[in-house]
């Protein structure tokens, strides 16, 4: 009964919705980081294993295991029914926190194995919670929560274990990451109970941005079909930014260690912080764009000035105009600006579009699978081949890299998408699934 009151608050308080939206979703992910993050930031000086720092280890093993949990959620997120999500998503979250006990029970070095496990379910949390959100009149707003959640997490939360770990100097660097998931564990229940009660779509909705629906193999296989290239230089953007991303985040102490000696535990917060709100306030302006040809290009072009202000912001740092502070945080802003729209309502706008029944799940399971693959095969080739080079300067390469070439596949992609337009294919797009509805 409380349940249904709430629901019809959310319904008929537009702004009450947005908030509780927001909130749900931030509280929701970000409390998923508390159970993935913070074993980053311990230093695990002086232990190796097969001749490699044991850090490396633990990094890799946890996003092999992420790896596969998002290549298994090209399946389970596509076809994940409303009625399962708040399950699964609990499941997922127990399960990884045992892993973490686990983490801490077993001596170095053989515990790097739960790392493994503890990515294999974690992976799947960013699209149940996404699932609630997408397909809306305001999703580019209703995703501010979510997706600063997925900016400022990791470094708030490396913040708050370097706090706690002030607090408590005598808990051992494995048991750590346990005692921080512990403590975030009640408030991840408060805030999937908030996901729990969240409306489904309006009709409104449903009219401007399509039905969202779960999708059989079939139906995966002609909507991947039909988007083909474009889609396809989308996935390589996605996947360098994202190796980036997680490069830049898996050893930012490392990377803050040789950039600037003198720095602050707050950096890591503060800089995520700046980036994050700046790129958020630019996609929530988004949603003031009703027509869904001009919001897909609108999109596009935030991920085309992000890829560009990657090189710019690193060829400024080296000109020695920006600091490492500033170069930190516009190097964040190119990043997740041109990260943060593939990942939420790129696809979102595109089924608008092209009026398809489906969901963006599909398409961003799609994208996090072969990004973390990169992120895998980056953190291998550093740990085996790349032993002398250091992490600074690693990440100023990556940089250019980046950006050249996340420019030239988006001048492919949205080529392609530019001509089908042309083509007039919003109209065949309907006609193709009108007869794939039909069964003919």
């Amino acid at each position: 009964m409380r349940n249904h009151v709430q629901n019809t608050m959310l319904t008929k308080n537009r702004f009450l919705f947005i908030a509780w939206c927001i909130v749900a979703s931030f509280g929701a992910y970000f409390s998923m980081y508390a159970f993935r993050k913070p074993f980053i930031t311990g230093l695990y000086e002086g232990m190796y294993l097969w001749g490699m720092d044991y850090k490396s280890i633990l990094i890799i093993a946890q996003v092999l295991g992420y790896m596969i949990s998002k290549f298994t959620g090209i399946k389970v997120i596509s076809e994940l029914k409303p009625s399962q999500r708040i399950k699964l998503i609990i499941g997922l979250i127990l399960f990884a926190e045992l892993t973490l006990l686990g983490f801490g029970l077993l001596p170095y070095p053989y515990n790097f194995v739960f790392l493994f496990f503890n990515g294999l379910p974690l992976g799947m949390v960013w699209g149940i919670v996404f699932s609630f959100l997408e397909g809306r009149k305001f999703t580019e707003v209703l995703i501010f929560g979510l997706s600063i959640s997925v900016i400022i997490a990791s470094g708030l939360l490396k913040t708050i274990y370097l706090q706690v770990l002030e607090w408590f100097p005598w808990i051992p660097e494995f048991w750590m990451p346990f005692t921080i998931g512990a403590l975030f564990l009640p408030l991840f229940i408060v805030f999937v109970w908030m996901l729990s009660v969240i409306p489904a779509p309006t009709e409104e909705d449903v009219t401007l941005r399509t039905e969202r629906i779960p999708m059989n193999r079939s139906r995966k296989v002609k909507t991947f079909r039909f988007f083909s290239f474009g889609m396809i230089g989308m996935v390589l953007i996605y996947a360098l930014l994202l190796t980036m991303r997680d490069f830049r985040d898996n050893f930012s102490v490392e990377i803050w260690n040789e950039i600037d000696p003198d720095w602050e535990k707050s950096v890591l917060s503060i800089t995520e912080l700046i980036s994050g709100v700046t790129v958020l306030v630019l996609i929530s302006l988004l949603s003031l764009i009703k027509n869904n040809k001009i919001g897909f290009w609108a999109t596009s072009a935030l991920v085309a000035i992000g890829l560009f202000g990657l090189g710019l912001s690193t060829y400024l740092y080296e000109a020695g105009v920006l600091s490492p502070f500033y170069w930190m945080v516009f190097l964040g802003i190119g990043l997740f600006m041109a990260y943060t729209p593939i990942q939420t309502v790129f696809f979102d706008r595109m089924l608008a579009l092209y009026k398809f029944r489906a969901n963006a799940g599909f398409f961003i399971y799609i994208c996090d699978s072969i990004g973390y693959l990169g992120s895998v095969s980056l953190l291998m080739y550093k740990s085996f081949f790349m032993q002398d080079l250091n992490w600074h300067h690693l990440l100023v390469n990556f940089s250019y890299g980046v950006a050249i070439f996340g420019l030239l596949f988006l001048v492919i992609a949205m080529n392609h998408f530019r001509r089908i337009n042309s083509r007039g294919v919003v109209r065949k797009s309907q006609n193709y699934l009108t007869a794939f509805e039909s069964g003919s």
